[in-house]
C-alpha cells in the first residue's frame, strides 16, 4: 500500500500483519484508539496465517482460554456484516471420535468440563457420529463428541476483514515495509526503525509470528518459540462431502478433516515433529511453502485411510507444508515483555491462531490500554518463561514434542519428556539414586514421588489411580505421623532491599508486612480488581531487607509485577536470588526432634513461634529456618545456601533415622495441602478471584496505613451481596475409591455450578479431595451449602460429595489459619 505515508510517530505500532496483528489493531480501534499503525513486511497474512487450516474449536483445558475462543466465534460470525468483507466463517460444528476406551473416557471428561463452562456439547454413539460425518467408517470407533458451536473460517479473508475493520476505526495498515530495529531508552521502547524510515511510538506490539523471536532479540526481549513443519493435503472431490460437513477430529490417529470445495482438507499433528529454520527464518518467506515430505506425512495418511477408506481412490490436489511457530508448552505468548516497558508480544500460536486470534487480540488490546490483563491469562502470559527458555538448542528439542501434544492423550499429571533434565537442584543425584521420579516445573526437575526398590521409576498414566498412588500414600502418612523431607529448592526467592523496601512492599501486599524483623507474613499480591496476581510468603530479614518466597513458575511474573508497582523515585531494589538458595522442608510432628539434634537454637514454641524466621546453626551450616507449613503439620522450611545443601541433607537424614524420616515428593504434598484446604496460585487463586471468595480474608489488612493495591475493589466487593456467588469450596467424595484430577464439573441439585480446580487423594481422610470454584445463582453461604446436594461429574459418572467451607481435617500440629 504505497499510497500510505509513513507517519513520524504513532501511539501504537503493531509489527506483523497476520491474523493476530490485525485483530489487535481492530480491537484497539474498537476501544476508541485511532492512532494505530500496523506494519507488514510482505502482504497481510503472508507468513503463517494464509496456509492455516482455519479450524475453530472452542474448548480448551482452562476456562479462561475457552472464553477467548468463544468470543472469537461471536466476532467471526458478525464481522462480515460490519466490514462488508467475507470471512468464510461457518458454524458447521465438530465431531471428535475415540478409537480407545481411554480416549472415550477423556471425551466424557471433556463433555463434563464443556458443560461446566457453558459450551454446548453432546456425547454421541459411533452411529450418531457417522450420521454427522457420513464419509467415515466407524467400525473401530468407541464413540464421539459433537460440539455444534465449533466451526471453520478462511484465514486470509478473516485477516483482510479484521484489517478493514481496523482501517474503518482509523488505523493505518502499511504493507511491504520491514522493521529492521527496535528503539529503546531507559528500559522503555520508543519506536521502530524500518527500511523506509523511523516511527516513534509509545507502545510497540510484536505480532511477528515466526519472526517474533528475531524481533524480540533486537531489543533484548525473549520470545521462546521455534518453527516446525506442519503439513496437510487437499483432496479432489469426495462423494458425500457437502459444504456444511462438520470438522472431524480423530486424535488417536493424530488427524483432522474439514470440507474444502467438495474435497477434504486432511492434516494432523504427528507425535514427533520436524523443527525448521534453525538459523532463523529466511528473508521474504512470504506465501511460501516447504518441500512435500511424504515420509513425515505417512503416519497421518495411514490413519486417514483407516478413517476415510474412499481417500485411497481420491487424488491429491495440493500438499501444503507450511511452517508454524510452537512454544515450549503448546500455549501462546501474550503480554508486556518483562525485559522492556511498553513492548508487548502476541505470538507463538501453536496452530491455534485462527481460533484464538479474536479473543487473544481483544485480550492483548485491553492489556495494552489498561496496563494489566483484564482476566486470567496466566496460561498464555509471556512471563511464565525465563531467558533460559529461549535457548535455541533446548527449544529445537522441545518443539519436536509440543506440536504432537495437540492430539496426544492429555493424561492427568502428564509430563513432557523432551529437553530434560534441564534445571537441577543440588540434591538431584542423591534423590535420583533413591528412585526419585521427577516432574518438571519452570524447567526444574522436582521429585513427584519415590519408587520402591524393584519398581520401575516411571509414571504409568491412566485416568484412574496411577501406579504411584500407594507410594505417595506412604509419604503422606509419614508426614502426618512422623517426619519427611521435601526438596523444594525450585521455590522462587526474591530479595527486596532498600530504604523504601518496607513502605513499597506494604502497598503492593494485601497483608501488613511492616512487622518486626524475624516475622514471616503470608500475603496475596492483588490487582486493581482485588484478584490475585500471586500469593507468597514475606520474610523480614532486616529493617531494609525482605526475602519473598513464591511458587516455582512465578519467578518472572512476580518479579515483574512487583517492579512495575514500585514508585519511580523509591529507593528499593529487587533481585532474583532463586539459584543461590535451596529449600529443604522438614515436616511432621517429629520435625522438631530431628532438628534439635543438629542445632543449638531453641526450637520451642515460646522461643520459635509459628510464622517466624531465624538464622540458626544446623550441623556445620548456617541456615534460615522459617517456621511455616503447607501440609498442616509442625515443620520448618530451611532456606539453605546452595553450597551447604548436600551437607545439611546428609545431616538431616542421619539425625532423622531414629524417627523414620523419609524423602517425599510433590504428589504427597498436593494431597496434604488439599486435605487442609490450602489454596494454590493459578489453581484456586487467579486474577479473577478475590481473598473474600477464596476464604483468605484473614490475610488482608484493611486498616494498615497507606492502603494497598486492590483495597477499593475489595471494600466494594464486601458491600456487594452478589460477590459471594463465586466462592472456593472444598469437596470430599463420599466414596473412597474414585480418583479426581481437576477440571471435573461440580453439580448442585443436578445443575452444573462450577468446576474442580485442584484434586488429589486425601490419604488421611480416605477419599479424593477437591478445591472447587462455584459460580452459583445465589450467595454461597453455609446455609446454601447445607441445603443442597453436591456431586462431581467424573467422565459421566456422578459421584456424591460433601462440601466444606472449613477443612474437615483437624491437624494435630499447629497450622496457619486457613479461613476467615
Amino acid at each position: 500500500m504505497a499510497d500510505i505515508q509513513l507517519p513520524q510517530s504513532a501511539q501504537y505500532v503493531i509489527v506483523g500483519g497476520g491474523i493476530v496483528g490485525c485483530s489487535v489493531a481492530y480491537h484497539l480501534t474498537k476501544m476508541g484508539h485511532r492512532d494505530v499503525v500496523l506494519l507488514e513486511q510482505g502482504q497481510l497474512s503472508c507468513g503463517t496465517t494464509w496456509h492455516a487450516a482455519g479450524l475453530v474449536g472452542q474448548l480448551r483445558s482452562q476456562p479462561a482460554m475457552t472464553n477467548l475462543i468463544r468470543y472469537s466465534t461471536e466476532l467471526y460470525s458478525q464481522l462480515e456484516a460490519e466490514t462488508g468483507l467475507a470471512t468464510g466463517w461457518m458454524e458447521c460444528g465438530s465431531v471428535t471420535v475415540a478409537r480407545t476406551e481411554e480416549r472415550m473416557t477423556m471425551l466424557m471428561r471433556t463433555d463434563a468440563a464443556a458443560r461446566a463452562q457453558g459450551v454446548e456439547v453432546q456425547v454421541v454413539t459411533p452411529q450418531e457420529a457417522q450420521d454427522k460425518w457420513p464419509v467415515m467408517q466407524v467400525d473401530d470407533v468407541k464413540g464421539g463428541l459433537w460440539m455444534p458451536g465449533d466451526g471453520k473460517a478462511n484465514p486470509t479473508d478473516l485477516t483482510q476483514s479484521l484489517a478493514k475493520g481496523a482501517r474503518m476505526g482509523g488505523a493505518k495498515v502499511i504493507e511491504g515495509i520491514k522493521v529492521t530495529d527496535i528503539l529503546t531508552k531507559d528500559g522503555t521502547v520508543t519506536g521502530v526503525v524500518t527500511d523506509q524510515g523511523t516511527i516513534n511510538a509509545e507502545i510497540v506490539v510484536n505480532c511477528g509470528g515466526q519472526w517474533a523471536r528475531q524481533l524480540g532479540k533486537m531489543c533484548g526481549v525473549n520470545v521462546p518459540l521455534h518453527s516446525a513443519e506442519h503439513m496437510y493435503i487437499v483432496t479432489e472431490q469426495v462423494k458425500g462431502v457437502t459444504p456444511n460437513l462438520p470438522v472431524l477430529r480423530d486424535p488417536d490417529g493424530y488427524i483432522y478433516f474439514k470440507e474444502e470445495t467438495g474435497g477434504l482438507v486432511m492434516g494432523g499433528f504427528e507425535p514427533e515433529a520436524k523443527p525448521w529454520a534453525m538459523d532463523g527464518i529466511p528473508d521474504k518467506f512470504f506465501f511460501q511453502l516447504l518441500p512435500d515430505d511424504w515420509d513425515q506425512f505417512e503416519i497421518l495418511l495411514e490413519n486417514a485411510l483407516t478413517r476415510v477408506p474412499q481417500m485411497a481412490e481420491t487424488g491429491v490436489r495440493k500438499f501444503y507444508n507450511g511452517p508454524e511457530s510452537f512454544t515450549p508448552d503448546n500455549n501462546y505468548l501474550l503480554g508486556e515483555a518483562p525485559e522492556l516497558k511498553n513492548f508487548f508480544v502476541g505470538a507463538g500460536f501453536n496452530s491455534m491462531g485462527i481460533a484464538s486470534a479474536g479473543g487473544a487480540g481483544r485480550a492483548l488490546a485491553e492489556w495494552i490500554v489498561e496496563g494489566a490483563p483484564t482476566s486470567d491469562l496466566f496460561a498464555a502470559d509471556i512471563r511464565r518463561f525465563a531467558n533460559f527458555n529461549n535457548n535455541p538448542t533446548w527449544l529445537h528439542d522441545r518443539v519436536k514434542e509440543t506440536l504432537g501434544l495437540h492430539y496426544a492423550m492429555p493424561w492427568p499429571n502428564r509430563e513432557l519428556d523432551t529437553a530434560r533434565p534441564f534445571r537441577r537442584s543440588a540434591l538431584y543425584d542423591r534423590l535420583a539414586a533413591k528412585n526419585a521420579v521427577f516432574g518438571s516445573k519452570m524447567g526444574w526437575e522436582r521429585v513427584n514421588y519415590f519408587a520402591e526398590d524393584g519398581e520401575t521409576a516411571e509414571i504409568e498414566y491412566s485416568f484412574g489411580r496411577q501406579n504411584w498412588h500407594d507410594n505417595a500414600g506412604k509419604e503422606h502418612k509419614a508426614t502426618r505421623e512422623a517426619v519427611t523431607l521435601f526438596d523444594q529448592s525450585s521455590f522462587s526467592k526474591l530479595l527486596v532491599q532498600g530504604r523504601d523496601a518496607c513502605s513499597e512492599l506494604n502497598r503492593i501486599c494485601a497483608a501488613n508486612v511492616d512487622v518486626p524483623v524475624g516475622q514471616t507474613v503470608y500475603t496475596g499480591l492483588l490487582n486493581e480488581r482485588g484478584g490475585y496476581e500471586s500469593d507468597l510468603t514475606v520474610l523480614r530479614l532486616k529493617e531494609q531487607e525482605y526475602m519473598l518466597i513464591t511458587g516455582s513458575a512465578q519467578t518472572i511474573h512476580d518479579a515483574d509485577w512487583i517492579r512495575k508497582n514500585f514508585s519511580e523515585d523509591a529507593h528499593v531494589f529487587l533481585t532474583d536470588v532463586t539459584a543461590a538458595w535451596s529449600v529443604l522442608s522438614v515436616m511432621g510432628p517429629k520435625s522438631r526432634d530431628v532438628l534439635k539434634k543438629l542445632t543449638k537454637a531453641d526450637l520451642s514454641n515460646a522461643a520459635f513461634p509459628f510464622a517466624t524466621v531465624q538464622e540458626i546453626d544446623l550441623g556445620y551450616a548456617t541456615v534460615l529456618a522459617n517456621r511455616i507449613t503447607y501440609v498442616g503439620e509442625l515443620g520448618w522450611e530451611l532456606v539453605v545456601p546452595v553450597e551447604f545443601t548436600i551437607g545439611v541433607y546428609e545431616d538431616l537424614m542421619r539425625a532423622g533415622a531414629e524417627y523414620d524420616i523419609r524423602d517425599a515428593g510433590y504428589y504427597a504434598l498436593e494431597g496434604l495441602r488439599l486435605e487442609k484446604g490450602f489454596r494454590a496460585w493459578s489453581r484456586e487463586l487467579t486474577p479473577d478471584i478475590t481473598p473474600i471468595q477464596a476464604g483468605l480474608n484473614f490475610a488482608v489488612d484493611y486498616d494498615k496505613p497507606g492502603g494497598f493495591i486492590g483495597k477499593e475493589a475489595l471494600l466494594a466487593a464486601k458491600a456487594d451481596p452478589d460477590h459471594l456467588k463465586t466462592r472456593i469450596v472444598q469437596l470430599v467424595l463420599d466414596d473412597d475409591a474414585p480418583q479426581l484430577w481437576g477440571g471435573e464439573a461440580v453439580l448442585y441439585d443436578d445443575v452444573e455450578i462450577g468446576e474442580v480446580r485442584s484434586a488429589a487423594y486425601g490419604h488421611t481422610l480416605g477419599a479424593a479431595v477437591a478445591l472447587c470454584q462455584l459460580d452459583a445463582p445465589e450467595r454461597v453461604t453455609a446455609d446454601y451449602i447445607a441445603k443442597g446436594r453436591f456431586e462431581i461429574d467424573l467422565a459421566g459418572r456422578r459421584l456424591s460429595a460433601t462440601a466444606h467451607i472449613r477443612s474437615p481435617y483437624d491437624a494435630k500440629g499447629e497450622r496457619p489459619k486457613t479461613d476467615s
